[in-house]
């Protein structure tokens, strides 16, 4: 496994998290259990998007089991799996693009196409989550960033207290992964941010070209790939 393609889940992660949040009034396309939160403010406060903040945990779970099934018959079969599903998720980013744009922008999260659209982006960060869980356990989380973060926390206090020196270089490995998972999510949160300020739901162009790196990164290797 090159250390390139966790990162550029990670950007992707955060950057179509961010777009999807901005560009359809509060959903978590990424981080689904965020939706429990915005789904209580939407109710209070009678913000839009009620549906598709309900509808995104159920089709985020059956996506990951599909992903998961369909990654198993393809090792089965003995096809590279971690290609396919990538594969997969790029062709749902771009789908997800095109309708962005061609509906976009949402004035309401209840719409049609709004609910459409935000459900085809969450279905394509479930085969990430997914992807990444199974085949790149190795590396940190792509796209939720609290668990990775407090494992930094615990690294740098047990290097501050001083491990055995032993322990040092792996300590220290390890939490130059974890930092720059997190480093590289934020840049891509940062770029989604810029990009829907500037260009509105053109923005959504740019995770395709991301995940399409990626596929294109996995592609150059694929004997790397983790059973």
């Amino acid at each position: 496994m090159k250390p390139t393609l966790p990162l550029l889940l990670s950007l992707n992660g955060g950057y179509v998290d961010t777009a999807g949040f901005l560009a359809l009034q509060g959903l978590f396309t990424a981080h689904v259990t965020g939706n429990f939160v915005t789904l209580g403010a939407s109710l209070v406060l009678g913000i839009s998007g009620v549906l598709a903040k309900l509808l995104a945990l159920p089709v985020f779970c059956i996506v990951v089991i599909l992903t998961r099934l369909a990654g198993e018959h393809l090792r089965r079969r003995g096809h590279q799996a971690l290609g396919v599903l990538l594969s997969i998720k790029l062709a749902l980013l771009v789908i997800g693009a095109a309708l962005a744009i061609r509906f976009g922008p949402f004035a309401s999260g209840d719409s049609a196409a709004a609910i459409v659209t935000g459900m085809v982006l969450v279905a394509a960060m479930a085969i990430q989550n997914a992807v990444h869980r199974v085949h790149l356990a190795a590396a940190p989380p792509s796209t939720l960033m609290t668990g990775t973060t407090t494992q930094i926390m615990i690294d740098l206090a047990d290097l501050i207290g001083g491990p055995a020196l032993e322990a040092r270089p792996a300590l220290i490995a390890r939490l130059r992964r974890m930092a720059a998972a997190v480093a590289v999510f934020a840049a891509g949160c940062a770029a989604a941010a810029l990009g829907y300020a500037y260009a509105n739901v053109w923005c959504f162009i740019v995770p395709p070209v991301i995940a399409l790196a990626a596929l294109l990164l996995r592609l150059s290797a694929p004997e790397a790939e983790a059973k």
